[in-house]
């Protein structure tokens, strides 16, 4: 696929700067204004991954993220976001987002967020022990401070060896910090 040159790279900058400022009707207006046969570039589809995120058009993102996991498979976090997109998307779910991220493990041993994401899917399905494994992997292959202030965002804090702790559908009570609660 050729490059974008200019205006397209001009209105790819200004929709990723649409983005940064949370405005993601106005990103994807500013992809509108893309050369028709390059909105289909990679950099382009990163961007719209972006913007069905935001929008909540979780089928329509695990299908950009799809595709730029085989444009792109060496990259992770396009691996991630397929899986994320996937367990939201009508018809979706953990069972499918374990099985993505699960082919994805092998070929990103080192990824912690791959290992972080396994542990909150194993912990928000009841499998506490291989929870704990996945965090622990997680502690393990990333920045230990990243890491933890993750776990408080995620079912795998009720994790404590092996132990769930109390659950409250917008609040996990973690034994050494207190209740968080979730908007």
């Amino acid at each position: 696929m050729r490059s974008l040159e200019q205006p397209d790279t001009f209105h790819l900058s200004a929709a990723i700067g649409w983005l940064g400022l949370g405005k993601w009707q106005e990103a994807n207006e500013e992809l509108e204004k893309i050369t028709p046969g390059l909105r289909a570039h990679p950099d382009v589809l990163e961007v719209r991954l972006e913007i069905y995120s935001k929008a909540g058009k979780w089928d329509i993102t695990a299908e950009i993220a799809r595709a730029l996991v085989k444009i792109r498979p060496n990259d992770p976090q396009l691996w991630i976001s397929l899986a994320y997109a996937t367990r939201r998307m009508p018809n979706g779910g953990i069972p499918l987002a374990k099985i993505i991220l699960a082919k994805a493990q092998p070929l990103f041993p080192k990824e912690p967020l791959i290992a972080y994401n396994l542990a909150c899917y194993e912990c928000q399905i009841g499998n506490w022990k291989v929870a704990w494994k996945w965090l622990e992997s997680a502690f393990d292959l990333g920045d230990l401070k990243k890491v933890k202030l993750m776990e408080r965002t995620c079912c795998a804090a009720g994790i404590r060896r092996g132990h769930p702790v109390r659950h409250h559908p917008r609040r996990v009570l973690l034994p050494t910090v207190g209740p968080i609660l979730f908007e």
